[in-house]
């Protein structure tokens, strides 16, 4: 018989629900890509839908970057700084192709710059007690998707508020690569303090608790467009950019598909979702195949399963009661911490 691996795994749950109760950290540094020069601006305002010109320094901001089709390739954090971006990203590489396919006349330098910064994510309602114990400056006053350059015990930081967990507070120490070990063991310390714990699962950090918030990884948004997985609320349509034709085409169409959550109470399951590979199981109504899986994990805080299902738009309503693969699955909102 299959197992659930979610959840028996006392570890697993343990790290999870360190985030939701207290406090969670982990070294998850995200590829950065800094991006500079006197078109900077206007050459990232024209590869993300989102509007980049406003972006004000010591900001962030959430983006989709989108290829001629008006489908999703990447999915970003933009910060800004006085002289120059950063680009928080899976895939530099990737960009790094898709930028010099489309730099065309643009006076801007873009290059990697993962090796040189690590971010350690500190996350949960005691996340600011441990910010505040460890820095400086106190950070009371940090905006969401704000950040400032600030100091542990004389170690130059930049903290973000942000992070990929759903929680209200939660906040990333971006530090040189050379003070790595330094400020992991601080901020260790200053976590126990407070009550929490180390995460080290990647299916915690990447699956469980970005999905109980209703949040996705990019293998989740792979060949959909934002309108498809609710993410269309933050396209410029004011400015030109890269898919606006094919994605100006969608809106007046309408998308063919929609993402919508879905729980199964049986504990020991096997559904293959997309995020294990291939397409995902198929999901039917009536016979008629309407959707595929595409992410199943587990809400510790709801103790259930609980997924994604990439669907035929306007097929499934939340309330619907329907069977994927013999086993019984209940529509619902994308978010199991509402």
């Amino acid at each position: 018989m299959y197992r659930n691996i979610f959840k028996y795994d006392d570890m697993k749950r343990a790290e999870h629900m360190a985030v939701r109760e207290s406090v969670g950290w982990y070294l998850f540094t995200h590829q950065l890509m800094q991006v500079e020069g006197e078109g900077a601006e206007a050459f990232l305002d024209y590869m993300f839908p989102n509007n980049i010109a406003t972006l004000r320094p010591g900001r962030d901001r959430y983006t989709t970057m989108l290829d001629q089709q008006g489908e999703i390739i990447d999915d970003v954090v933009v910060m800004r700084f006085d002289d120059h971006f950063w680009i928080s990203t899976l895939f530099p590489s990737y960009m790094d192709d898709w930028f010099y396919a489309h730099q065309g006349d643009y006076d801007v330098d873009y290059y990697e710059v993962s090796d040189d910064w690590h971010m350690f994510a500190v996350q949960g309602p005691r996340s600011k007690d441990v910010l505040n114990a460890l820095c400086a400056e106190p950070v009371d006053d940090l905006r969401f998707f704000a950040h400032v350059e600030n100091s542990i015990d004389g170690i130059d930081v930049i903290i973000n508020r942000a992070g990929f967990t759903g929680e209200k507070l939660g906040y990333e120490v971006y530090c040189a690569e050379g003070d790595t070990d330094a400020i992991e063991e601080k901020i260790g310390a200053a976590a126990e303090q407070f009550g929490g714990r180390r995460v080290t699962e990647f299916q915690v950090m990447a699956w469980t608790l970005p999905t109980e918030a209703g949040f996705y990884y990019m293998r989740d948004l792979r060949h959909t467009n934002p309108f498809e997985v609710g993410l269309a609320g933050n396209i410029n349509w004011d400015k030109d950019f890269v898919g606006k034709a094919a994605l100006e085409r969608v809106r007046e169409e309408g998308p063919a598909r929609e993402m919508v959550g879905f729980t199964v109470a049986e504990s020991d399951i096997f559904i293959q979702a997309k995020q294990y590979g291939g397409p995902g199981e198929a999901v039917y109504l009536d016979g008629e195949e309407v959707g595929r899986v595409s992410k199943l994990v587990y809400s510790y805080v709801r103790d259930t399963n609980c997924g994604y299902i990439l669907a035929k738009k306007g097929t499934l309503h939340a309330g619907d009661v329907i069977d994927i693969h013999g086993f019984e699955a209940v529509i619902c909102p994308k978010n199991w911490l509402a």
